[in-house]
C-alpha cells in the first residue's frame, strides 16, 4: 500500500509542479517545436531538445517492453497506459505502476507484439538507436539554449524532468520481470541495471534471457 501511495503522490506532486510552479508555458513556440520536430523539420530544433524529445520515446518503449508482458498477468492491461504515456509521457505511466500489483510470472503464449518486445535483439537495436541520439546532442546541440530553455519554458522543463522520473521509476517494474527470468531482485546485477540511468536498463534488455510461452509461478 505504501509503494501505491507513494506512486499517487508522487504523479499528484509532478503535475501540480508542472502546472503552477514550472516556468511559464509558451504555447505558440511549444506548437511550432512539436510541428518541426514531427514533420521531419529537424534543421529547426536545437539537437538537445530533438534528442530529448525522442529519449521520452525511448524510456516509453523501455516500459513496454517490461509492461506490456506484465500486463498480461494484471486486472488492467498496459495498452492503454502505453497510449495515454504517448501523449503525456510520465503522466500517462505512473498511474498504471500505482493500480498494477507485485506479480512474478508469465503464463501462456507470446503473440508476435509480446515476442518482439521480449527480444534480446530488439534491446541491441534500441540501444544503439540511444547511443546515436546521445552521441547527436551532446556533439551538435546548443547546450545554453537548452539551459535557456529549461529554465524559461514549461514544455521544455517539464520534459527534462519527466526524463529523470523514468529513471528513478525503473526499479519499481525491474525486480518483477527478473524474477519472472529466475533472477532475485537483491542481486548485484537488480542494481547495475536500476541505478545506471538510462543505459542500465538498456543494457538490461540486451541482457535479459527471453520467457518461454509457459513459465510456472514463482
Amino acid at each position: 500500500m505504501s509503494r501505491k501511495i507513494v506512486l499517487w503522490g508522487l504523479w499528484a506532486a509532478f503535475i501540480i509542479y508542472v502546472l503552477f510552479f514550472a516556468p511559464p508555458l509558451h504555447l505558440q513556440e511549444t506548437l511550432t517545436l512539436l510541428i518541426n520536430i514531427l514533420t521531419l523539420q529537424w534543421t529547426k530544433v536545437n539537437p538537445v531538445i530533438l534528442s530529448l524529445f525522442s529519449l521520452i520515446g525511448v524510456w516509453i518503449f523501455i516500459y513496454s517492453c517490461l509492461l506490456f508482458i506484465d500486463g498480461r498477468m494484471q486486472k488492467i492491461p498496459f495498452w492503454a497506459f502505453a497510449l495515454a504515456s504517448v501523449g503525456t509521457g510520465v503522466i500517462g505511466l505512473i498511474p498504471y505502476l500505482a493500480l498494477r500489483e507485485a506479480n512474478q510470472e508469465f503464463t501462456g503464449a507470446k503473440d508476435p507484439w509480446l515476442q518482439l518486445l521480449d527480444s534480446r535483439s530488439t534491446g541491441v537495436a534500441v540501444t544503439i538507436f540511444t547511443l546515436g541520439l546521445v552521441a547527436f546532442g551532446l556533439v551538435a546541440g546548443d547546450w545554453g539554449d537548452f539551459v535557456q530553455q529549461f529554465l524559461g519554458d514549461r514544455f521544455i522543463h517539464g520534459m527534462s524532468l519527466a526524463f529523470c522520473v523514468f529513471a528513478a521509476l525503473f526499479p519499481t517494474v525491474l525486480g518483477d520481470d527478473m524474477a519472472r527470468r529466475g533472477y532475485s531482485s537483491n542481486s548485484q546485477l537488480f542494481w547495475v541495471f536500476a541505478l545506471i540511468p538510462l543505459f542500465g536498463p538498456l543494457a538490461y534488455l540486451c541482457w535479459r534471457p527471453p520467457l518461454p510461452d509457459t513459465v510456472a509461478s514463482i
